[in-house]
């Protein structure tokens, strides 16, 4: 493990899935210490806010004291630099996240080339969980429990139940 070195793992987490469980977990035995970014996310409409995403991130890394969790706005690159991160960890399920993470990978690098992204695969049981997904699931009344923690699963069920 890297102990010197600040990784930042961002995302909207809207839910948090147990894809991004994985990938923390694998992240947290390679870094010395991670910040998960939780966008504030202006220009998306979350099912959650922002205080329950946070709260879910943070019940998923409670056991890991080396990750920390901080809500986020504006360019990911300034809030890694403003913390003193050399790596953004980012994750790959399919090609199409390739062609997009490259991309952003460059961007990132032109704006902060001190900063390198690393990027992650998740665990086969979790290659193919998206939080959209997870919430296009939810929303249309189907079991999500193998996509999600029990805690997020509960969270999912009061804030889709339907009105009495």
């Amino acid at each position: 493990m890297a102990n010197d070195i600040l990784a930042i793992y961002p995302g909207t987490f809207d839910p948090m899935t147990l894809g991004h469980e994985d990938m923390l977990h694998r992240a947290a035995r390679m870094f010395g210490r991670i910040t998960v970014a939780v966008a504030i996310a202006h220009h998306k409409k979350t099912l959650f806010t922002l205080e329950e995403r946070l709260d879910m991130v943070r019940q998923a890394m409670q056991n890991y004291p080396h990750v920390q969790v901080e809500p986020f706005e504006g360019l990911v690159t300034e809030f890694a630099a403003a913390r003193g991160a050399q790596v953004m960890v980012r994750g790959l399920r399919s090609g199409t996240d390739f062609d997009y993470e490259f991309q952003l990978a460059g961007m990132n690098r032109a704006l902060r080339p001190e900063i390198e992204s690393v990027f992650l695969t998740p665990s086969t049981p979790y290659q193919h969980i998206s939080s959209t997904l997870v919430r296009e699931i939810a929303m249309l009344r189907g079991d999500t429990a193998q996509f999600v923690s029990a805690g997020v699963q509960q969270r999912l069920s009061e804030k889709l139940r339907p009105a009495a």
